[in-house]
């Protein structure tokens, strides 16, 4: 059942005022994370997958590879491409249909974020320069929306590609021929998202659903391993002060140190 309108806007000033004091109306830190969960291999027939959960927030990533022509202007090189579907069970908001402006926002941050990071050696995944290379799909499925799904679904993406596994094959007359046994996916990097939340000059990290819906302006950065930011991304009508940008750099650093702990094993 739906709150009364009246509800929902105290709750949403009696969040605001709390994050004004530096305190969560779920007792978390202004720059704390929700607990993280993360199970690999929960799609049986794909290459790779991944299950994420972000406090209530559920995301499902499964990867597919198959072969295709290369772009023409980089013919040595393999091709990513990101999908990302909101699940109509997964928010009352959600409809279904063709990918509306959040889910090609949603798919768009995760790919710019892999591809800028260049975590895939996509160079390793040409088969015939020119003529044919391997295509690298990656479905993001939001499962349940409580918050954040930016910083879940990139989670669900990397921690799928890690766990993906390519067939072995050889190259006869120009045409592939399956080998027995399977490799990993070249992966080089890993790139970690961190979302901001911007309510009263606060910044606040891992926004859940409440949260965004008081929110000034969201901010993403994606860094990569070494710590080099590689992908920005701003929503919302609000703005960030140069002095907050820095402020959010310097904690997207801190907190993709202790991401990566959870995501990269070994």
């Amino acid at each position: 059942m739906t709150p009364p309108p009246i509800v929902v806007r105290v709750k949403q000033k009696r969040i605001a005022e709390l994050v004004s004091s530096g305190k969560r109306l779920d007792g978390r830190g202004l720059t704390a994370y929700r607990e993280i969960q993360v199970e690999v291999g929960v799609i049986e027939r794909a290459e790779g997958s991944a299950r994420v959960r972000l406090g209530k927030t559920e995301v499902m990533a499964g990867i597919k590879i198959e072969t295709g022509q290369p772009f023409p202007d980089v013919p040595n090189q393999g091709v990513l491409t990101v999908n990302a579907e909101l699940v109509p069970l997964a928010s009352p908001t959600f409809e279904p249909g063709p990918p509306n402006e959040n889910a090609v926002e949603l798919a768009r941050i995760v790919d710019r974020g892999i591809r800028e990071s260049k975590a895939i050696e996509l160079e390793k995944l040409c088969v015939e320069p020119g003529k044919k290379v391997f295509i690298v799909f990656i479905d993001v499925y939001v499962l349940n929306h409580d918050g954040n799904l930016i910083d879940a679904s990139a989670m669900a993406a990397l921690a799928a590609l890690l766990n993906t596994k390519m067939f072995n094959y050889e190259l006869e007359g120009g045409e592939i021929k399956i080998k027995p046994g399977y490799t990993p996916l070249p992966i080089r990097n890993h790139p970690i998202a961190v979302t901001f939340a911007k309510i009263n000059d606060k910044l606040i990290v891992d926004p859940w659903l409440e949260e965004e819906q008081v929110m000034d302006a969201r901010l993403t950065m994606t860094l990569d391993k070494d710590g080099k930011i590689c992908a920005i991304q701003k929503g919302g009508y609000g703005y960030f002060t140069t002095q907050q940008i820095f402020e959010a750099a310097k904690i997207a650093r801190e907190k993709t140190e202790e991401l990566r702990k959870v995501l990269v094993k070994g």
